[in-house]
């Protein structure tokens, strides 16, 4: 049941789930098999369409494919039409990206930083600030992840780079959705990659530290206070150094860049290193199997706990796996309780690579806006401002071969 009493709230609705659908598919799918897949009437789709088109929303192209008969259309995301604004803050740089319904991504800024809250978070304020700016009322909102737990209300505490309580909106004219990037390349990964259609999977993004997440039915279990994506804070390996977050024998210790840096007798910690790491990973076996036999420790007791369908690995965690699988699965497989063992739950990596993070940021702003009175808004706007010149709104589109932050 949708709750719609009145035809026009069951337009409302109708919208939302016609815009949905386009944006989850990766505006892929023609007006006929969404017409069938929302079980929709056909006059009904084609009004909906025309009026979403109207307002600015959604623009109709051809099907590449269509050879015969009359023309297939696709319904894809407007020249004009709304853009979420999606930045990943590492911690040594972070990347701003505007991100169409679709999910279409164009990288707007990339920058480093010296590991601070002012000196990352003042200029990404800054850039996101000047671009909302730039493209008016195109912008439905600011996504921004974080390399930390994130409390609600937008505090995020980092303890490798020594944040404790950042007030993230501070730093923003407009208040952003602020989210773990674990979480948020978690929530990526069910939308578009190796979770999708999965009811239980289990998320590890490793870059410097290591962090995880539960899925159930494509949503990432946020916990109480929205700080539930900190499995690298476990004591899963038996170690006992103490960690920066407080703690003794986090798991995350033992796995990540900053891993592979204290393994060959590198100075690490503060977000420094990345390209000496990078060089760790790709030269020292040692270094990588002992990075990979404690990612398998670990995995396989939140396998055990969770009972997973799949689990996902992104960040160097996909580069652990990749170069050192046999390591991995030593043990991994001993780990498991004897009952999984004969089907254990399947290890993949990321399809989405590094950028999940931020992918995962910009879905959190178009289910922000992808509401019948987010609609409204954009339709108030847009009679207001439609016919904005292209220059104004120009977002130029770009698909950069680099994956990694600098």
């Amino acid at each position: 049941m949708n709750g719609a009493t009145t035809s026009g709230e069951l337009r409302a609705h109708n919208r939302v789930r016609l815009l949905r659908a386009v944006h989850d598919c990766g505006a892929t799918l023609t007006r006929s098999q969404l017409t069938r897949d929302l079980r929709l009437a056909r006059g009904t789709a084609s009004v909906l369409v025309a009026g979403l088109a109207q307002d600015g929303l959604l623009h109709e192209e051809p099907a590449p494919e269509h050879v015969r008969g009359r023309p297939t259309q696709v319904p894809g995301p407007h020249p004009y039409g709304p853009l979420a604004l999606a930045a990943d803050v590492r911690e040594d740089a972070w990347e701003l990206a505007a991100c169409e319904l679709g999910g279409r991504v164009t990288v707007l800024d990339v920058r480093p930083h010296d590991g601070t809250p002012e000196g990352a978070l003042g200029p990404l304020g800054e850039a996101v600030a000047a671009h909302r700016r730039r493209l008016r009322h195109r912008v439905v909102g600011a996504g921004v992840a974080l390399a930390g737990p994130v409390r609600h209300g937008g505090l995020v505490d980092i303890a490798h780079l020594g944040w404790r309580s950042v007030e993230v909106p501070r730093f923003f004219t407009d208040a952003p959705i602020v989210g773990n990037d674990t979480a948020f390349a978690a929530l990526a990964e069910a939308r578009r990659g190796r979770l999708r259609d999965v009811e239980v999977g289990l998320h590890l993004h490793v870059d410097f530290d290591l962090g995880g997440v539960l899925i159930v039915r494509g949503r990432p279990l946020g916990g109480a206070g929205g700080m539930g994506a900190e499995f690298g804070h476990m004591p899963l390996t038996g170690g006992t150094r103490p960690c920066v977050c407080g703690a003794v024998g986090c798991w995350g210790m033992d796995v990540g860049a900053n891993a592979l840096l204290r393994h060959v007798g590198l100075a690490y910690g503060g977000g420094r290193g990345r390209e000496q790491a990078e060089h760790v990973l790709a030269t020292s076996e040692e270094a990588v199997a002992a990075g990979a036999r404690a990612l398998g420790l670990g995995v396989a007791a939140l396998v055990n706990a969770h009972d997973p369908e799949v689990v996902t690995l992104s960040g160097h965690g996909a580069e652990l796996y990749e170069r050192a699988a046999d390591s991995l699965l030593e043990t991994y497989e001993p780990g498991l309780m004897a009952i999984r063992r004969d089907h254990p739950p399947r290890i993949e990596c990321s399809a989405l690579g590094w950028r999940g993070a931020l992918l995962g940021a910009m879905e959190s702003v178009f289910d922000a806006f992808l509401t019948p009175e987010g609609l409204d808004r954009w339709r108030e706007n847009h009679l207001d401002q439609a016919r904005d010149t292209p220059e104004r709104q120009n977002v130029t589109h770009s698909t950069p071969k680099r994956e990694k932050a600098p």
